[in-house]
């Protein structure tokens, strides 16, 4: 999700985004809506783009998104919902179905918990949202997909939300990232505990068969199955086994988990594959960005602040204390360094590379489809046209205005009109005498009268230079394309966001038959910072790629590099970050 303010508060906005809550929401008293949108306080409308490229405004206060409006439509958010809980119709669910409703997943009606006062009364398409069991504050908002009569009609069965936002998604992460309060839940206490008695009475069948030890099915997220509380690496062998047996352990964990098992395998597999004796001592630093995020596999990110550990320094710590896999120390003040590796460590040499280990450059390949051709960038030539003014200059070689030549072409009929009109000076024949069409089409008027002879190149370059510029770009395998004026320049710039922050926006990759998302993507990963897609104002068809920090450098690298761009064709390589000089 990617964004920037757009329209501060106003008595305008507030009066008729108060009246547009009020027809959303009427279970809203007047007190709640004062409260919701204050008229003193200050409220940022911020527009983004989903990942599916639908324009979604947002409301926020207090730098957390309150409401979100999609297809002209206005839905709380969470953060709003917590504060509200009985604005919307509310399903209730099991805390495990969380995870997938987070992963993209649509409630489906047979995990919906029916209490003793039944499944809420709603009409399709209504907005409502979906708690889980002993817990009103609400984890996702979304709309029904039937009649609440429909699904009854149905035998629960089906998909009942179309989930549109979710606690733990990227909308709740463009705020303060706090977690749900604890609401307690009257309808749905008793039915938690039959729940988790037949729990235990599974648990206890599965221990009196002597089956072998699964992941724990059902649990909810705050209680970590015992299996992977602690990092290790039969831990995730054993995952990986019950995956290739058609399980999913993995959406049984919450993100945090899953962060921390993905950290782990990355760290290992870069000690393994990556790290050489011959490099210790290590900045932490650069073991991270060289190496660990190197190592992360295909379709995913490596967040540590997304961890239990949520800094580099307290997991090596951890990897220190209680695998002893390597030794870390402050070698200057502030900056860390591993200076030692347990090369003989028996989780380290068990470990097994990852057959898909998704190294960057094969992960952000262009975005590029399997079995589709790599990028090669276009052979770009200027070209010129014919113009009013030099119509009568080409007329002989039957060449009419609007005409594209090669800049050669020009020079062979300027040639061809100044020996067949015996315009060559026989005294000097480094001169053209000017006749009334080379005058009319080539002197200024100043120059009438003062200017009787031309050297060829001043008669080359005036006469290129009063046509009309062109360009033409051949893609391989595609017709060439032609089109006027000159080619736009991939054009890099860094603005300020803020007192201290400056971001990189990135225009005209679409001229070069570059994909925006393909490049943010792929700049995201060498970075590891957050990046978005913004439209180009004033441009219907074409959009900005926006990176956090002033990332000139590795534009410039990536583009260079990768794509082979010509650097005549970028501008913007002045922004880099200069690098302070020795003082003399």
């Amino acid at each position: 999700v990617g964004g920037k303010p757009e329209v501060k508060s106003n008595y305008d906005l507030l009066r008729k985004l108060k009246a547009d809550i009020s027809t959303a929401f009427p279970s809203l008293s007047v007190e709640d809506l004062s409260e919701l949108v204050p008229n003193k306080e200050e409220l940022n409308v911020v527009k983004i783009y989903a990942h599916k490229g639908d324009a979604v405004t947002l409301y926020v206060l207090h730098k957390n998104p309150v409401l979100f409006e999609l297809e002209k439509c206005l839905y709380p958010t969470v953060y709003t919902l917590w504060r509200y809980p009985h604005v919307l119709p509310t399903f209730t669910t099991w805390p495990p179905v969380l995870q997938k409703l987070a992963g993209g997943a649509d409630l489906m009606l047979p995990g919906v918990v029916v209490p003793l006062s039944g499944i809420p009364e709603v009409k399709k398409g209504d907005c409502c949202a979906v708690k889980v069991v002993s817990n009103r504050a609400p984890m996702a908002v979304g709309t029904a997909t039937m009649s609440s009569a429909e699904m009854r009609s149905l035998g629960m069965k089906g998909r009942g939300v179309s989930v549109l936002h979710t606690y733990m998604d990227s909308l709740w992460a463009f705020g303060d990232k706090s977690g749900p309060p604890s609401i307690p839940d009257v309808d749905t206490e008793g039915v938690e505990a039959t729940y988790e008695e037949e729990e235990e009475e599974e648990d206890d069948d599965e221990a009196t068969e002597g089956s072998e030890e699964e992941p724990c099915p059902n649990r909810v997220p705050d209680a970590p199955c015992p299996g992977i509380q602690e990092l290790s690496l039969a831990d995730r062998e054993e995952g990986e086994h019950g995956k290739e047996e058609g399980e999913d352990p993995e959406d049984l964990r919450s993100p945090q988990e899953q962060m921390d098992a993905l950290l782990l395998q990355c760290f290992l597999q870069a000690l393994k594959s990556k790290v050489k004796k011959s490099e210790l001592p290590l900045l932490t630093s650069s073991f991270l960005r060289i190496h660990m995020f190197s190592c992360c596999p295909s379709g995913k990110q490596l967040d540590i602040k997304k961890s239990s550990y949520k800094k580099l320094s307290k997991f090596l710590q951890c990897m220190q204390q209680q695998h002893s896999l390597v030794r870390v120390k402050e070698l200057s003040k502030g900056v860390e360094s591993i200076v030692e590796v347990d090369w003989k460590n028996p989780e380290l040499r068990s470990f097994r590379t990852p057959k898909d280990p998704g190294i960057e450059e094969a992960s952000v390949e262009v975005g590029r489809a399997e079995g589709e051709k790599p990028y090669h960038p276009p052979e770009i030539t200027t070209l010129y046209s014919v113009s009013s003014r030099l119509e009568p200059l080409f007329q002989d070689a039957k060449k009419r205005k609007g005409t594209v030549l090669q800049p050669a072409e020009v020079r062979a009929i300027i040639t061809d009109y100044v020996k067949r009109n015996e315009l060559v000076d026989e005294n000097n024949k480094n001169y053209v005498i000017i006749n009334p069409i080379l005058c009319d089409c080539l002197l200024e008027k100043s120059e009438y009268q003062e200017v009787e002879a031309l050297k060829w190149d001043d008669l080359f370059s005036r006469t290129l230079y009063k046509m009309q510029h062109c360009h033409q770009l051949v893609f391989p395998g595609q017709p060439p394309i032609v089109k006027k004026g000159h080619i736009e320049p991939i054009d890099i710039s860094v603005a300020s966001r803020g007192s201290n922050k400056k971001v990189t926006m990135i225009k005209n990759l679409e001229v070069y038959g570059l994909d925006p998302m393909a490049v943010s993507v792929a700049l995201q990963h060498r970075v590891q910072a957050s990046s978005a897609l913004n439209p180009v104002p004033g441009s219907k068809d074409r959009v900005l790629v926006q990176i956090q920090g002033n990332q000139v450098q590795q534009v410039c690298k990536l583009l260079l590099d990768k794509y082979q761009i010509p650097c005549k064709y970028i501008q913007g390589l002045d922004n880099k970050v200069q690098k302070p000089g020795r003082k003399k």
